[in-house]
């Protein structure tokens, strides 16, 4: 693997860069404190083609390699998790369609979630049940050429705003896929404020009653939901949110950075305190760290080695991690200031708590990090 960037790869960044400085970073704390992103931000994200990233060309996509994908992740949520989360849930979607659904599917949806035309959102969590979803509680029952949905889908990232939805539920004991527009009549959406952090994430949750969907809207066959498309659809999503909390990190350090320069305490500057110098090469090794983790992880996606599976665990869990220590420093540096609503790092903080929980906890993390090294563990060879 190489881990320096390619040209075409630095060009993408700087690109993402500006257009996070220009276009997302000014209006982040609104966002946050409106609990809602700009339509002209989706406009914006559609214009630049990001909206596609995960879209062969051959289906009106971008088709970005996956490495630069992260870096997309990465600068957005250096910017804003909130839009960062918005390209995560929408690319898990049309993925999901491009490698799952039929040519009707794909012929259909793929060319309007790629123009932004349409929103895709991902509805798997309900209200009582998160990692454990073989036993969602939503059902589909198929009565003559449709499927009837009944049940509730909660914390749906973008819900409020999404066109299309897919939603998992038990079809004759079997957790499968089925894609539903938002004005399918039995769906109604209820907006979810107040939450922790990712606040202008638009969460929503959904309400199902007697909902009817044609039978064609199966996507990826009967019991295909965990075993095949949460499966694929969650890596993406794990793979965002890993390089998004680089993203956060990395605002951490640079505000920490910018901070501990102008501030003074004691007739110097804080950047001059070694306590204060511990915590930011603390931040700057994990940074460093948590990037080269996303890198391998798309490094290893786009070779089509199924060892990304394991490196994406690992990159997500450390990622979210050293996003959280970042975030905790960075306030705890800021002082008084670090916990008012002027300074940025108290929602880097609050975000970067959501990092821990989403797309799998740290301790689901663990779990499959733990399982997955004792079944690949092999004898030691000296």
């Amino acid at each position: 693997m190489h881990i320096e960037l390619t040209d075409r790869q630095k060009e993408h960044q700087a690109r993402f860069h500006a257009f996070v400085q220009s276009e997302v970073a000014p209006h982040a704390d609104q966002f946050d404190q409106e609990e809602r992103i700009s339509p002209e931000v989706v406009s914006q994200m559609a214009h630049h083609g990001y909206l596609g990233s995960v879209v062969p060309a051959a289906e009106d996509g971008t088709s970005t390699d996956m490495i630069t994908f992260g870096i997309l992740n990465e600068e957005l949520g250096r910017g804003c998790s909130s839009v960062r989360s918005l390209l995560t849930v929408h690319s898990m979607v049309a993925h999901t369609i491009f490698k799952w659904g039929t040519q009707e599917h794909k012929r259909l949806w793929l060319p309007q979630l790629v123009s932004g035309e349409i929103i895709g959102a991902f509805a798997l969590s309900e209200p009582n049940i998160g990692s454990d979803a073989k036993n969602v509680e939503t059902t589909a029952t198929l009565e003559n050429d449709q499927y009837v949905l009944q049940g509730r889908k909660k914390w749906i990232t973008f819900a409020q705003i999404a066109h299309l939805f897919i939603i998992f539920a038990q079809c004759d004991g079997k957790v499968s896929a089925v894609l539903v527009e938002r004005s399918t009549p039995g769906l109604t959406i209820d907006p979810i404020y107040g939450v922790l952090g990712t606040r202008a994430s638009m969460l929503g949750e959904l309400h199902l009653n007697n909902c009817r969907i044609p039978k064609k809207n199966l996507i990826g066959g009967l019991g295909f939901g965990l075993s095949a498309i949460a499966t694929s659809a969650l890596d993406i999503g794990r793979y965002s949110v890993a390089c998004g909390s680089v993203g956060i990190a990395q605002a951490c350090l640079d505000a920490s950075l910018a901070y501990t320069s102008e501030r003074k305490q004691f007739g110097t500057y804080l950047r001059d305190h070694q306590l204060i110098q511990q915590m930011i090469t603390d931040m700057v090794t994990n940074v460093r760290a948590a990037r080269l983790l996303c890198y391998q992880a798309g490094y290893l996606k786009d070779a089509g080695d199924p060892e990304t599976i394991m490196t994406t665990w690992v990159a997500k869990y450390f990622a979210s991690v050293a996003a959280n220590k970042a975030a905790l420093d960075a306030v705890q540096i800021h002082g008084a200031n670090g916990c008012s609503a002027h300074y940025p790092v108290q929602r880097y903080l609050r975000d970067a708590k959501v990092m821990e929980i989403i797309e799998g906890s740290s301790q689901i993390q663990q779990i499959n990090i733990a399982r997955h090294s004792y079944k690949a563990r092999t004898p030691h060879i000296s």
